[in-house]
C-alpha cells in the first residue's frame, strides 16, 4: 500500500478513535475489541425482546 494511504488510513482511524473516547486505542486489536462491546450493548436490547406468539385464525 503506498505510504501516503498508510498515512490517510492512520488520521482517519484517529479521527474515529476520538469520536468514541478522548484517547487513542493502542492498536488494531483494542479498536476492534472496543467496538464489538460496544455493538452487543446495543444490539443486546433489541434481541432480548419477547416476540408476541402468533396466533392462528380460523377461517
Amino acid at each position: 500500500m503506498p505510504h501516503s494511504l498508510v498515512k490517510a488510513h492512520q488520521e482517519l482511524d484517529k479521527a474515529v478513535d476520538l469520536c468514541y473516547r478522548p484517547q487513542p486505542f493502542p492498536n488494531e486489536a483494542k479498536r476492534i475489541e472496543f467496538l464489538f462491546e460496544l455493538y452487543e450493548k446495543y444490539t443486546n436490547p433489541l434481541l432480548s425482546t419477547k416476540k408476541s406468539k402468533k396466533t392462528k385464525t380460523n377461517l
